[in-house]
């Protein structure tokens, strides 16, 4: 099932947002085993954890919510995403 997925470094206090249509946590795996390449965002960083995960109805629709939360350029939207389930509804009917 297509999903947006949030990493974050403690270390760095950082965020990685991405779309995938493979499980968040196969695709979590890939970013740990530096799959995608030494110079890559998260290759930056070792302590990697899988912060937060929307399962989407396509694909396209991850993408869609990847954007707006790239869009947003704030961390404290990013943890909020945690706190309250609202703001995640909302994005999924926003871009349904």
């Amino acid at each position: 099932m297509p999903c947006v997925y949030i990493l974050h470094s403690q270390d760095a206090d950082k965020f990685y947002i991405g779309a995938t249509k493979a499980s968040p946590e196969a695709r979590f795996e890939r970013h740990l085993e530096n799959y995608y390449g030494n110079r890559k965002f998260t290759a930056k960083f070792s302590d990697w954890t899988l912060f937060h995960t929307i399962r989407c109805a396509s694909f396209s629709q991850a993408r869609k919510i990847e954007n707006h939360i790239k869009r947003m350029k704030s961390k404290n939207y990013i943890r909020n995403l945690n706190k309250y389930p609202e703001i995640e509804e909302k994005l999924l009917s926003m871009y349904s």
